[in-house]
């Protein structure tokens, strides 16, 4: 009898947590994708021949649930080549239908600051600097969100001699 009892509330036990799994998930399925874009670019002062900044990430939740994050990684592209990469242990949270700023430290090795200076000299003729900035933001119960965000940076047109 006892054991019937505990066989009984174990199945019930285990019908209510599929439930609350089922529920999650369908949650899940209705959210929309985080939107990232690029806030602002401070300097900071690097090793070496190597380029730091703070790249600053603007975050938006266009969901009716919060999103907590405790970290992000990022790698840029300019003109379809590495160009920098960075880590952060940040944490926080997102809020429903918000928006966050998130700091972020970039690297730029010394080689890749020439390579891109000889890039940059041949994109100057058009005016404009492809860039793609992939990321994860980590957390949360599916490990993590991923964002991508690209465009072209305008480069300055005319004279820059100053003259």
């Amino acid at each position: 009898m006892i054991a019937d009892r505990a066989a009984r509330f174990a199945r019930v036990l285990m019908l209510f947590a599929a439930l609350l799994a089922l529920g999650g998930c369908a949650g899940m399925f209705g959210s929309n994708p985080l939107r990232v874009n690029v806030a602002g670019i401070e300097p900071l002062e690097g090793q070496g021949m190597e380029m730091r900044f703070i790249l600053k990430l603007r975050v938006q939740n266009p969901n009716d649930a919060p999103v907590d994050f405790n970290g992000v990684s990022v790698e840029l592209d300019l003109n379809g080549k590495p160009f920098a990469s960075g880590v952060s242990d940040q944490s926080g949270t997102v809020p429903r239908f918000g928006e966050t700023v998130i700091g972020v430290p970039l690297t730029v090795p010394a080689f890749t600051v020439v390579r891109q200076a000889f890039a940059f000299a041949d994109s100057a003729q058009s005016g404009q600097l492809p860039y793609v900035l992939r990321g994860r933001l980590a957390g949360g119960v599916t490990g993590g969100t991923r964002f991508i965000d690209q465009g072209t940076l305008s480069l300055p047109t005319g004279n820059l001699s100053g003259l």
